[in-house]
């Protein structure tokens, strides 16, 4: 079976297994971005926590959210962790938002793909996982995220070495995965499920949707 089939034939076990995951959470694409930079390194529960405080207060805006206080702002993510460094990484992405496209999120997000991520990477704190997320989700844009739960899975299949890099297996899916915003979509967010239901730290294959396939448990810690 060729990398190709490959990569195919898992897409297709889990999206049988798992149904469409009708990702990412957000009412609209500004949400989604905040959400992007408030859920490294937590979990999804804790981000719409700190979400639901910042609608509350009205502040799902650029413009709101440059003129908060820092400190004002961390307290209201707090329930996402690392609130202090969150805040700075909130208002270092509203700044780009405001000093580079005139507060114009539209004009930001209608950029291509490759200068947008450029851009998005040039903010303090956001890195390759997060801009991807943006891009892919908010921006509609074709690029595939990598997480820690793909990288695992990948790993654990043999598709790439242990010390293969976020690039390396983004490039692994773009040479074998049809370009479609909404594949790239669906493929990360069921990558996700199998990895929080199935390949864990501690794997659970017995019942995994991926157990025809070869595989090493231990790989990927």
């Amino acid at each position: 079976m060729s990398t190709r089939e490959k990569l195919n034939r898992i897409y297709e076990l889990l999206e049988a297994a798992f149904g469409p995951q009708h990702w990412w959470p957000g009412e609209s694409a500004f949400e989604m971005m905040v959400g992007a930079v408030l859920t490294q390194n937590t979990s999804w529960k804790n981000v719409e926590k700190a979400i639901a405080n910042l609608k509350a207060r009205g502040l799902l805006s650029s413009e709101k959210l440059r003129a908060i206080a820092p400190a004002e702002l961390a307290a209201l993510i707090r329930p996402a962790g690392y609130y202090n460094v969150k805040a700075d990484r909130v208002k270092s992405f509203v700044a780009l938002v405001a000093e580079r496209f005139g507060g114009d999120l539209e004009a930001m997000l209608g950029r291509p793909a490759a200068p947008l991520r450029v851009d998005l990477l040039g903010v303090r704190g956001i890195g390759p996982e997060t801009a991807d997320s943006m891009i892919l989700y908010a921006a509609g844009r074709c690029t595939f995220v990598v997480d820690a739960y793909t990288r695992r899975v990948c790993r654990r299949h043999g598709l790439i070495g242990q010390k293969a890099d976020y690039d390396a297996v983004k490039g692994l899916y773009e040479s074998h995965v049809p370009p479609r915003v909404d594949l790239y979509n669906e493929y990360h967010a069921l990558l996700v499920a199998v990895g929080k239901h199935f390949c864990r730290p501690t794997a659970r294959c017995d019942d995994c949707p991926l157990a025809c396939f070869p595989h090493d448990a231990s790989a990927g810690l």
